[in-house]
């Protein structure tokens, strides 16, 4: 077994035992297996183990990769959007869900480019809560939450209110006890859920505080680096491809020449990349 393999199915245990030390069901989790920058070769040995929800943080390459590995992947992205790369975004057939959507603007120009798709359900968006208040974390303020969510229930008619996500701070996620912004994020729900009346997920939990978020009612869990290995920071990412030969992978074969395979080489400029993780 790859590391790779061994590393998602440990990770699918450790989120079946938080789940069920929390007393919940384990179905109720979703685990979101974070691949931004990693080669197509990667992903292919996850999905090969069953899985079929995959993250990925820039525009160009999820495009690319989804152009590119099986239809049946269902597809979340969870990274900075600008207003003029919606539309590439949105066109993605097998496109889960936006996690990131950070305003009603945002929000509407979702809903403009979903409609003229024609999709036969609406597309999931989770909108992104800024619950450390920290400059560098993208989404709304904690205030703003509910006219956000009711701006998109009751306006994008092609959008479905999935739930709330939140990245979080660096400092909170090591802390021990209760995490505040697991905690401002629940609040935020309970309180849109009381203005709207609608039941709504919890994106929230990484590869340093999955299970707690999971203990304090996370749905969807997003883990990177504990199934992939570290990651270097993204520079200029070129995309290059290659034919990617017969290939078995868990539920279904992947014939040769059908597939190519995605390298995201980074920009050669003689500094030693950092580290990160998600």
């Amino acid at each position: 077994m790859s590391v790779i393999a061994a590393n998602l199915n440990d990770m699918r245990t450790r989120v079946v035992t938080a789940a069920t030390s929390a007393g919940r069901d384990p179905a109720s989790v979703r685990l979101v297996a974070v691949s931004k920058t990693k080669p197509i070769e990667d992903l292919l040995v996850a999905y090969g183990e069953g899985q079929r929800h995959f993250g990925e943080n820039y525009v160009q390459e999820l495009v690319d990769k989804a152009a590119q590995l099986p239809s049946d992947i269902q597809w979340h992205f969870i990274g900075t959007m600008q207003s003029n790369k919606v539309k590439q975004v949105a066109s993605i057939p097998n496109l889960f869900a936006i996690e990131t959507v950070d305003g009603s603007k945002k929000a509407d120009t979702i809903q403009k480019e979903v409609a003229k798709l024609h999709r036969e359900t609406p597309l999931n968006v989770f909108v992104q809560v800024n619950t450390s208040g920290e400059e560098s974390k993208g989404g709304v303020e904690p205030k703003d939450c509910v006219d956000v969510a009711k701006h998109i229930v009751e306006r994008c008619q092609n959008l479905k209110l999935a739930g709330l996500m939140t990245i979080g701070s660096w400092d909170n996620s090591h802390a021990e006890g209760t995490n505040p912004d697991f905690k401002l994020l629940t609040e935020c729900r309970d309180k849109v859920k009381e203005a709207l009346g609608v039941e709504l997920e919890l994106s929230m939990g990484m590869s340093d505080d999955f299970e707690l978020a999971i203990k304090m009612g996370s749905t969807n869990v997003r883990l990177g680096s504990c199934i992939f290995g570290a990651r270097a920071k993204k520079a200029d990412a070129k995309v290059e491809t290659k034919p990617l030969e017969a290939t078995t992978a868990g539920e279904g074969t992947i014939p040769a020449n059908e597939t190519a395979v995605t390298e995201v080489k980074l920009a050669e400029n003689g500094a030693e990349p950092k580290v990160e993780k998600a």
